[in-house]
């Protein structure tokens, strides 16, 4: 091939690549134009949301995971609805909010529970939910649950409804709680990588996978103790609900094997003999049932209905004047620096708790906290900004949520009252790092290093050569300070010594309850508990307004966010023709796949530190 034809298949490629680029551009242009023109006229002819009709049943069809605050900003959902990898979510405060709502509303006159789709929450969430269910049924309006299957979270709100209903196909599939974890010590024997784990803490089994090939008895003594109390109280709340004997959960696992055979694998059958539903319908049959417990629609052929969606629109706005508790959300991994919603930046949560200090209409600030840990460094600076609030004389109430752990629970040590739901999965005090080497592996393929340094210490974290004692021994007196920093705060908060804090800490995750039993948190309680807290502390009267504190918006991103979820799939769409219309073909998955390991890989580069000790307790709500 000469010179010429690599040439012009240069220019091709790049003529094509500018052209794609070009009509990229033409498509977001007329977009835009077009998002303008329709917002201008939806504001002119807008009168409002249709009023409602009597007898309308509200479908509570949850969409996705139930979270604190919907994750990642505008322009992340942007690029996740181009590359079709948006997935659905559905905030905890929306749910609680609509019920409440709907409980109050004339025009309401039942509930419908839809969670086919629901992608389900941590048991503390979904206590939430339950007493927000049980509050509109305390109106006197009827709650009803139809699901072509439920599971075991779907379950647990479902078991709230005066009737559950099941399709003659489907089944409850209730499980129980726990985790299997994989293990990597041989195999990283076997290729030559050394994990090089440093810890302090006897039941911090987070990176446990990475030095041994089967979990410690001081791990499995932890999990089965969380475990089994989340488990017992799982069960004892669906039995209660469904008014159920005590044990009759476990036993009907015990003996699924031979129930199952009695009714020659119906599962459906099985579960209305259990007592777990009170009918089995189809959706014809379901329809046709919600029309006579209710109104028919317009057209005469459904049940008169709104979705969980459409009445938010039927939502009344908080007030945005006047005394207010100020809520900052602090949900998913806590990172240095900023992060987006759905992780804790250090800094921008930090950022977010010193504006609601300096607003001088927030009185008092409820931190929520949903986090399994994450950076030491970035933890404790959202904590001192929490103990300079305090210092400022406004009152902090910490409220936890499905998960509060490790870096999560040092984060909640600032505060005036910490209150958590008996299900939290909290504690989880210890630290550890790894400093993973490949010298061996390098060996294996005859690649080796060599070279000059000035100190030891110069190429001390060099992952192609073994790792140098006096390295490991610094870092090990590093992240002991850092857990002796961390029981000492804990002691402190808690007005406890730093004996018995350690004497519950070692890494060792606690139920909410367990947590209380052993002075970790104050009480126990739900969110709105803390914000009644907050507002009493503040001596506020009445109801309090919230004022949720998030990251402001840049002009691009509240752009974005206008978009609606029928504008953005058609950008999406759009684009994308556009783009397999000038290169003849689409970006394969593969090479999404490695722009997210590459972007990966950035985020890891980005660090200002070499080594970074981190309190995670790599768990989750079950």
């Amino acid at each position: 091939m000469g010179v010429k034809s690599v040439f012009s298949g240069l220019w091709w490629v790049l003529k094509k690549f500018w052209g794609a680029l070009d009509a990229t551009r033409r498509v977001l242009f007329n977009l835009l134009i077009l998002v303008v023109l329709i917002a201008l006229v939806g504001g002119l002819l807008n009168h409002g949301p249709k009023p409602l009709q009597d007898k309308t049943t509200l479908v509570l069809n949850l969409h996705g995971p139930l979270v604190e605050q919907f994750s990642g900003s505008p322009r992340d959902t942007a690029v996740a609805q181009l590359q079709g990898t948006k997935q659905k979510q559905t905030r905890l405060r929306d749910v609680l909010a609509t019920l409440d709502a709907a409980a109050k509303d004339p025009k309401i006159g039942s509930v419908l529970l839809d969670l086919d789709a629901f992608g389900g929450a941590g048991l503390a969430g979904l206590n939430e939910v339950a007493a927000a269910l049980d509050r509109f049924k305390a109106s006197g309006k009827p709650v009803l649950a139809y699901g072509d299957s439920y599971n075991q979270r779907g379950y647990f709100l479902a078991a709230r409804a005066n009737e559950i209903y099941l399709h003659p196909m489907g089944m409850v599939l209730i499980e129980g709680f726990g985790r299997y974890r994989t293990y990597y010590k041989d195999a990283l024997d076997r290729l030559g990588v050394s994990a090089n784990v440093l810890r302090v803490g006897a039941f911090k089994n987070a990176a446990e996978p990475y030095f041994a090939n089967a979990p410690s008895p001081a791990a499995l003594e932890a999990e089965s103790y969380l475990y089994g109390d989340l488990w017992a109280r799982y069960t004892a709340s669906v039995e209660a609900a469904r008014k159920l004997p005590k044990g009759s959960i476990a036993q009907g696992i015990e003996k699924l094997p031979e129930a199952l055979a009695a009714v020659k694998g119906n599962t459906a059958k099985l579960a209305f003999q259990s007592k777990l539903v009170d009918g089995i319908k189809t959706r014809d049959e379901m329809r046709d049932l919600l029309m006579a417990r209710g109104a028919k629609d317009d057209k005469g052929n459904s049940y008169r209905r709104i979705s969980f969606d459409e009445y938010q629109a039927y939502l009344k706005p908080e007030a945005s004047h006047g005394p207010a508790v100020g809520v900052v959300v602090a949900e998913g991994e806590i990172v240095d620096g900023d992060a987006a919603a759905g992780r804790i930046g250090g800094d921008s949560t930090a950022r977010q708790i010193r504006q609601a200090r300096e607003d001088e209409s927030v009185k008092a600030v409820v931190l929520r906290v949903n986090s399994p840990g994450g950076s030491a460094f970035a933890s404790e600076i959202v904590r001192r900004e929490l103990e300079l609030t305090k210092k400022a004389g406004k009152p902090v109430v910490i409220s936890m949520g499905d998960v509060a752990a490790s870096g999560g629970y040092w984060i909640a040590m600032s505060s005036d009252e910490v209150i958590a739901d008996p299900a939290t999965v909290t504690g989880s005090i210890g630290v550890f790092g790894m400093l993973p080497t490949a010298d061996k592996l390098l060996d294996k393929l005859s690649i080796h290093t060599g070279g000059y340094t000035s100190t030891w210490l110069a190429g001390g974290f060099d992952p192609r050569r073994p790792l140098d004692p006096r390295m490991q021994a610094t870092v090990q007196q590093g992240i002991n300070h850092i857990y002796e920093e961390f029981t000492s705060k804990a002691a402190a908060a808690r007005k406890k010594s730093v004996a018995e804090i350690d004497a519950v800490a070692q890494g060792r995750v606690w139920t909410g309850a367990q947590a209380k039993e052993r002075g970790l948190i104050d009480r126990l309680g739900s969110f709105d508990d803390a914000v009644q807290s907050a507002a009493k502390l503040a001596k506020l009267e009445g109801q309090p307004r919230l004022n949720y504190i998030e990251r402001e918006l840049g002009r691009f991103e509240r752009l974005l966010a206008s978009l609606d979820e029928v504008l953005a799939p058609a950008i999406a769409t759009s684009i994308g023709n556009a783009l397999r219309a000038e290169l003849g073909f689409s970006l394969p998955k593969a090479a999404q796949q490695l722009q997210g390991e590459l972007a990966f890989a950035a985020e890891l580069s980005e660090g200002k530190k070499p080594f970074g000790a981190v309190v995670h307790c790599l768990c989750m709500a079950p």
